[in-house]
């Protein structure tokens, strides 16, 4: 059991490697997925619960096919969308997108607590909002319109005062 699991652990890092870390981190539910099932696959190599060469080869199908799916969802925006699903515009120019809201099943305080955590603390100051593939909010920020709050002209110069914030 001892010499299975290291030879799984071995196995799984170069599966790991090979998939070039894309699975491991913040992305996609199709990401995600090949996580879970790669899991669930190799662990089988290490309990006996299955011969450890099918296994591992099962598991090397799996890094292959999901970098074969990435490969071309890299380059068809219609693939993409497909396996990745969209991105939704949830603020537009300070406005709540509520039809997108609903869609993204997320609730006010849910966005609320995504432009906090993205320094925001009211919708209006945000110029676009969207939900990501990886289920992260992005956030753009309204760049403000410089206000005058003063304009005197002195010895033929004009003075202008603005307040950009």
């Amino acid at each position: 059991m001892v010499a299975r699991a290291a030879l799984v652990y071995l196995a799984a890092l170069v599966m790991v490697r090979w998939g070039e870390k894309r699975f491991m981190g913040k992305n996609t539910a199709f990401d995600v997925i090949l996580g879970v099932i790669l899991g669930s696959v190799v662990s089988r190599a290490i309990n006996s619960t299955a011969d450890i060469a099918p296994t591992l080869a099962a598991g090397f199908m799996l890094v292959g096919l999901h970098w074969g799916f990435a490969s071309l969802a890299f380059r068809s925006d219609h693939f993409g969308t497909l396996v990745k699903s969209h991105t939704r515009v949830l603020v537009q120019d300070g406005h709540i997108n509520w039809d997108e809201m609903r869609r993204a099943h997320m609730s006010r305080d849910d966005l609320l607590g995504a432009l906090r955590a993205e320094g925001v603390e009211n919708p209006s100051r945000v110029k676009e909002a969207r939900l990501e593939r990886s289920g992260e909010v992005s956030v753009v920020t309204r760049t403000p319109e410089p206000r005058i709050l003063e304009a005197v002209i002195e010895d033929g110069v004009l003075k202008v005062v603005l307040k950009l914030r």
